[in-house]
């Protein structure tokens, strides 16, 4: 397929060479224009090409289903997203088919032979009128509900209880802590780190003392955050060193984290991670995942949610991973409960 591949890009790349050569006037050819029969050579080559754009537009579309996300949105406003992105890939599919069309068509139908000329007019202000107010309605029904959808995800003001959770990034890891028993977190600036203090928190701020951090065992941090089902959790983001992005594709949500400010994003986690690895999608997906792993001698491997960085910080950024299990709530309160405060660690 490699072959292939390369030899097509060379073909490309000798004609396209001629073709400089050609317009700027090397050739020893006195006479450069067209004829008929080229012409008409060049409309129905240029049908073909159509076919052949069709063709891998729908191969593209069925061929590879299989590296997307499940189509089950792992939170309440991740529907939201799904729905924005449906209904603009599937206007853009709509309109790239029927603008190709148009265009291949018309090169076709009007290519030179027989004398054909195509009408000519200077301006239409009926056209004109068209092709300006109906993109204007379409994307300002797209851009109203992105702006309401984004609203959804940032807005927490009415989730009643919502967990508190903060996460840190830095070259390259991600650390994690949740506000305690009073839901607030204590103040952190990267003045304060210090030793083990590797979040930078301020001790000395009340909120603090309750916090817990991503437990820390043998002084390497486990790589796991858990999630409770059908709550509220508010991320509060920071950055340590360079500009990272809080990534979570199943759940539809992405967030910069920015150096020196804190920024925020929500969402409900509705599908534990048992649910999930349950979903026939996810599942198909993976089984073609494991295929793949096994014919290279790799281990076979099971649906986890990640948190990771979106953003290219840096050489070891693909390193930027973390595990995120979500829980029924009952099970959520039983690990939590066994997770200590840094109260509890300082000792």
């Amino acid at each position: 397929m490699k072959a292939l591949f390369y030899i097509i890009i060379f073909v490309v790349i000798i004609v396209a060479i001629w073709q400089v050569v050609k317009i700027l006037g090397l050739t020893k050819v006195e006479n450069q224009t067209a004829t008929e029969k080229e012409n008409n050579i060049n409309g129905w080559l240029l049908l073909v090409f159509m076919g052949f754009v069709y063709g891998l537009m729908i191969y593209s579309l069925i061929g590879y289903k299989d590296v997307l996300l499940p189509q089950l949105s792992a939170s309440a406003e991740g529907h939201h997203i799904d729905n924005l992105f449906v209904m603009t890939m599937g206007l853009i599919l709509v309109v790239q088919f029927l603008i190709q069309f148009v265009l291949f068509y018309f090169s076709f139908k009007y290519r030179g032979i027989n004398n054909r000329k195509a009408l000519f007019f200077a301006d239409s202000h009926k056209l004109e009128t068209i092709w300006t107010v109906i993109p204007t309605i379409v994307l300002s029904g797209l851009i109203i509900y992105g702006l309401w959808t984004w609203n959804e995800i940032k807005d927490s003001s009415d989730s009643e209880n919502p967990l508190i959770v903060e996460l840190y990034a830095k070259q390259f890891q991600w650390e994690a802590r949740y506000a305690g028993a009073d839901n607030e977190l204590g103040f952190a600036n990267v003045r304060f780190i210090e030793g083990v203090n590797t979040m930078g928190v301020d001790f000395s701020d009340k909120n603090a003392s309750d916090d817990i951090p991503l437990a820390v065992e043998e002084g390497k941090f486990v790589k796991e955050l858990h999630l409770p089902k059908n709550r509220k959790v508010i991320f509060k983001l920071r950055s340590q060193d360079v500009l990272h992005s809080a990534y979570m594709p199943h759940f539809r949500a992405q967030m910069n984290c920015v150096p020196g400010m804190v920024t925020e994003i929500a969402f409900t986690p509705t599908v534990t991670t048992t649910e999930m690895r349950l979903n026939e999608d996810t599942q198909a997906k993976y089984e073609h995942i494991n295929e793949l792993r096994e014919a290279r001698g790799d281990e076979k491997v099971e649906f986890d949610y990640l948190l990771l960085c979106n953003k290219i910080c840096g050489a070891s950024h693909y390193n930027m991973q973390l595990k995120i299990i979500v829980d029924e709530q009952a099970d959520f309160n039983k690990w939590l409960a066994t997770q200590k405060t840094f109260a509890q660690t300082n000792k």
